[in-house]
C-alpha cells in the first residue's frame, strides 16, 4: 500500500523485488533504517536492498560459517547518521564445531568482513540435537547490542555487543515459552527485555547487571491483556505475539476477542 500521500508517496510497485534467486529458496532476514536484508542460500550470498531507491548490494557469505546444515541469520544496520553506508551482522553455527556460534560484520565502506568471533552453544544431548540460530524472528537491536533468538533443547538468546565484538548465550528467564507468546523488546529505561505472554497476563523482563557486573532477569510490570483488548478472561479465545515494531518500540497482538486483529502495546510509560 502508498506509505504517504501525493506527491511523496512511493507506489506499491517499489516495494516488490524482483529477483532471479527468489524463485529458490531464499530467507527474509529483517528490515533496518530504511534496508532489507535477505539472505539467497543458493548462491551462499547476503542481499542488502532499499525498496525506495531500488538499490541492491550482493554480498558473498564469509567463510567460517556452516552453510550446509545450519541455518544462518543476520542484521542490518546503519551508523547514526549515517545514510550512506550500512554494517552488516552475519551469526549461525561454526564450519567446524557446530557446538559454536559464530558471528563476523561486514562494512559497505571498506566492502570487508572483520574478524571472526566465537562462543560455545551448550545442549543437554549435543550428540543428537544441536542449538542453531533461529531465522524466523528477526534481530532486535538494543543499543550497541544485537539479540537473536535460539532454536534447540535449551534454547536462550544470542547476545552480539557490538562494541566489544563479543557473542554470549543468555538463558530465557521462564522455561517451556511458545514461540508466539514471547518477543524480544527494548526494555524501560533502554536495555534489553523479553515481553512474555501467561493467560490473560502480559510480563515484562529486564536484562540488569549489578554492581559486580553479572546480569540477571528482573520482573518489571505486569498488564492485563483482557483489560486493554476488551476482551472477556473467561473466553477461549487465543492471544498471540505477532512481531516487534523496533523503531516505534511496539508489540503487534492478535486475539480472536478484538474486532481489530492488529491491536498494538506500546511498552514505554
Amino acid at each position: 500500500m502508498p506509505s504517504l500521500k501525493a506527491p511523496d508517496r512511493v507506489s506499491p510497485e517499489r516495494f516488490s523485488l524482483q529477483h532471479q534467486d527468489l524463485v529458490d529458496r531464499f530467507f527474509s532476514l529483517g528490515c533496518r533504517h530504511g534496508l532489507a536484508l535477505i539472505y539467497l542460500r543458493k548462491r551462499l550470498q547476503l542481499l542488502v536492498w532499499d525498496p525506495v531507491t531500488g538499490d541492491q548490494h550482493h554480498i558473498a557469505a564469509p567463510p567460517g560459517f556452516d552453510t550446509e546444515t545450519s541455518p544462518i541469520s543476520g542484521a542490518v544496520f546503519r551508523s547514526a547518521g549515517d545514510v550512506q553506508h550500512f554494517h552488516l551482522a552475519l551469526v549461525g553455527s561454526s564450519e567446524r564445531q557446530i557446538t559454536q556460534a559464530v558471528a563476523r560484520v561486514y562494512s559497505s565502506e571498506t566492502s570487508v568482513w572483520g574478524d571472526l568471533i566465537t562462543t560455545p552453544l551448550q545442549s543437554e544431548d549435543a550428540a543428537h540435537f544441536r542449538i542453531a540460530v533461529s531465522t524466523i524472528k528477526p534481530a532486535v537491536l538494543v543499543g550497541g547490542c544485537l539479540y537473536w533468538l535460539l532454536d534447540g533443547s535449551l534454547g536462550g538468546i544470542l547476545e552480539f555487543d557490538m562494541d566489544r565484538q563479543r557473542l554470549a548465550v543468555i538463558p530465557m528467564p521462564v522455561n517451556d515459552l511458545r514461540f508466539f507468546h514471547f518477543s524480544m523488546i527494548r526494555a524501560d529505561g533502554g536495555g534489553f527485555g523479553l515481553l512474555v505472554l501467561s493467560g490473560f497476563s502480559a510480563q515484562f523482563w529486564k536484562r540488569r547487571i549489578n554492581c559486580d557486573g553479572v546480569a540477571s532477569w528482573v520482573l518489571g510490570r505486569t498488564i492485563e491483556i483482557d483489560k486493554l483488548l476488551h476482551c472477556e478472561p473467561e473466553s477461549n479465545g487465543s492471544q498471540l505475539i505477532l512481531g516487534f515494531a523496533e523503531d516505534n518500540n511496539v508489540v503487534l497482538f492478535w486475539t480472536d476477542e478484538d474486532p481489530l486483529p492488529w491491536p498494538s502495546l506500546p511498552l514505554s510509560h
